[in-house]
């Protein structure tokens, strides 16, 4: 796993340069929290690294491969409101910009659509008629994909991970963007991966 981190910076390297990260602090650790599981089974059944930015804790890139699937995704997930307020501000003032990143014909067909858990209505503060509160309503903006197993142990994995890594670089610098114009902004992490 950490040779693969290494690969993927430095692929990272190339397009989203802030985002290349120290393999041990990227490779998630294998024990379980079982604290509040009644499942009290030590390790974890998968293995998984984030990639966020460089100095702060905002938006990344993530993958996780298990025997029952691998997984590539990138956004911001279970954000803090004060990230959640800034992001949908954004969001609600450039909105036609992120619907032309998610409507790339390559995006598209390497990530699939939005995804993320959203509230029922619009959030305290938001115009309910406003035109992007279907993106507004989101409380994590993730693009994530489900890709066979088979291909954990072939050379197929990295270059899988690469192509939607780079497929969502504008994805994911895109919610970002609100987030390191705060100077100095100091966010409590936002996600658990």
């Amino acid at each position: 796993m950490l040779a693969l981190v290494e690969a993927l910076n430095a692929e990272l390297a190339k397009f989203a340069p802030d985002y290349v990260t120290d393999p041990k602090k990227a490779v998630f650790r294998i024990y379980r929290d079982t604290r509040f599981s009644k499942d009290k089974l030590p390790y974890k059944t998968n293995t998984s690294a984030v990639f966020r930015r460089r100095g702060t804790e905002t938006g990344g890139f993530y993958f996780s491969v298990s025997p029952e699937e691998i997984e590539v995704a990138g956004g911001l997930y279970h954000s803090s409101p004060e990230v959640l307020l800034a992001v949908r501000t954004y969001i609600a003032e450039t909105h036609p910009e992120l619907r032309r990143i998610l409507a790339r014909p390559k995006t598209k067909k390497l990530l699939g659509a939005l995804r993320g858990d959203e509230l029922t209505r619009a959030p305290k503060g938001f115009d309910p008629d406003h035109p992007a509160l279907d993106l507004i309503r989101k409380k994590d903006w993730l693009l994530d994909i489900t890709l066979e197993p088979s291909i954990a142990a072939t050379p197929d994995l990295y270059k899988e991970v690469v192509s939607r890594f780079r497929a969502m670089s504008d994805f994911v610098e895109y919610l970002n963007r609100p987030l390191l114009a705060r100077k100095n902004a100091t966010f409590p992490p936002e996600y658990h991966w």
